[in-house]
């Protein structure tokens, strides 16, 4: 079939191509074009940096809807995106002048109490997805903002507060359902093409449309104890290194260590009502850990995390699990600009912790904070070879997130977000977190760090299931 130019396929207001009206009368979702209703909000993603116009939006309502879009594109040779949640920070979910294969009406959740599993499709957002799994006091882990869709969050690992007591959201996967380049709904499983699960598992959207996802459930809430306390930054070594010793601490001295898995974050007092005003502005060392089990146990257990020093704020508190999901959510508006990156380091060495320090301070935006997220536990004993996803053993991840409100700051914003990693690249020996890419502008060498000994293996796989590199607006892996 002839390829169809952009100009073609929009047409004068939208209409006007047979070929274009033909596919909309297929599919039972929407089919939205530039100048209808509906498209300005649909081409609207959580980074606000990103603007971008597609030619067609396919709003999909199933599976189905799904293979005639991506038979569409490929068959007219158009650039594809595929848009879950619409919360990837480098903005790849929409294209110029090509097709989304927009998942957004398919949020369907399916909870098996007994079986303790849920499937979830694939425009499904953290938060959905855990209210639904709360009703039952079941929890698969997730990521630490609700708004984040499932499937970019999985199919690049997925981290968050039960990471080192269950594993990754890529680890807990069962099985999922992909549509493939050539058109095809395959099932992906330990048992059912093996390959492609193993590359899901990690390796990105290289691989087709996952439109659903099945989860394994862990008895998690409904209420838990969150630890939640900003200290000042001047003390950032005390704080992040008692830390480290907590987490080292034998388990005989209050429970399993790999239950906990605090996030360490560098920045300034935000100028709101919960922090004392005399404090806004200034640099904070903070530590955010969830503990799963019994609240009146995680109070005593992660009291250690709260007296490290005087704090500035102490918001530490029980509350249900889905509160505890959504606290960091007011410091990712919707609409904000965001840029991050990441790298991985063996240890916490002083001079690490005083260049992170350093670097807070050398944000031009006083929303930008450098994350140290703990690992080990329960991800680490996947071996390096079991799934897609790479770099397990190593200890610590740093998080450079440039966040910032006006347009005018993207230059200064994301000089210092490049500036901050490449200061802390002689600290590290070597890999990365693809959920936090930048713009991915680094290409084969940034898919090279984040997937390392699984990359070639990778590679083979993309070039079975995706020889045309059709999904390759993601994090790509070129297939030979």
């Amino acid at each position: 079939m002839a390829d169809l130019s952009a100009a073609a396929l929009t047409g004068s207001g939208g209409t006007g191509n047979v070929e274009v009206q033909q596919l909309a009368t297929r599919l039972r979702g929407d089919l939205l074009r530039p100048g209808q209703d509906s498209y300005e909000s649909a081409r609207e993603l959580w980074n606000g940096m990103i603007h971008k116009h597609p030619a067609l939006i396919a709003r999909c309502a199933g599976t189905e809807d799904v293979i005639t879009a991506v038979g569409f594109a490929r068959d007219h040779d158009l650039p594809l995106a595929v848009r879950g949640g619409g919360h990837g920070v480098a903005g790849y979910a929409l294209c110029d002048g090509g097709l989304v294969v927009d998942l957004s009406a398919m949020r369907q959740i399916d909870v098996d109490v007994e079986g303790r599993t849920a499937r979830a499709q694939g425009g499904a957002t953290l938060g959905e997805l855990d209210e639904a799994t709360q009703r039952q006091g079941l929890a698969t882990p997730l990521g630490v903002v609700t708004a984040t869709g499932i499937a970019g969050l999985t199919l690049s690992g997925g981290m968050g507060w039960l990471r080192r007591k269950y594993g990754l959201s890529c680890d807990n996967l069962r099985c999922a359902q992909v549509v493939t380049a050539d058109g095809l709904s395959m099932t992906a499983s330990d048992t059912e093409n093996e390959d492609l699960f193993w590359a899901i598992r990690g390796g990105g959207g290289n691989f087709g449309v996952v439109t659903s996802f099945e989860y394994r459930l862990h008895r998690v809430g409904p209420q838990v104890y969150f630890c939640y306390v900003l200290y000042p930054a001047a003390r950032a070594i005390d704080v992040l290194r008692s830390c480290e010793r907590f987490l080292s601490t034998r388990p005989e001295d209050y429970g399993d260590p790999d239950g906990i898995a605090p996030l360490g974050v560098l920045g300034r007092v935000p100028p709101i009502e919960e922090f004392p005003p005399a404090w806004h502005g200034e640099p904070f060392a903070a530590l955010l850990a969830l503990y799963p089990g019994d609240p009146v146990a995680g109070e005593r257990i992660l009291q250690p995390l709260r007296q490290i020093t005087d704090p500035i704020a102490d918001l530490s508190g029980r509350m249900p699990y889905t509160d505890a999901q959504a606290v960091l959510d007011q410091d990712y508006p919707d609409g904000g600009r965001y840029y991050w990156k990441s790298i991985n380091v063996p240890e916490l060495s002083d001079r690490v912790i005083e260049r992170l320090v350093e670097g807070v301070r050398a944000a031009p935006s006083p929303r930008s904070t450098i994350d140290v997220w703990y690992q080990g536990g329960a991800m680490a004993r996947v071996g390096e070879t079991d799934t897609a996803f790479a770099n397990r053993t190593a200890p610590y991840l740093l998080g450079i997130e440039a966040n910032w409100a006006e347009e005018a700051g993207a230059e200064a914003n994301i000089a210092w977000a490049r500036k901050t990693i490449c200061d802390l690249r002689s600290f590290s020996d070597g890999g990365l977190y693809l959920n936090f890419p930048g713009f991915l502008e680094e290409g084969e060498q940034l898919l090279r760090e984040g997937c390392g000994v699984n990359y070639d293996r990778l590679v083979q796989i993309k070039t079975k299931y995706d020889p045309d590199n059709l999904f390759r607006l993601n994090a790509n892996i070129i297939p030979k």
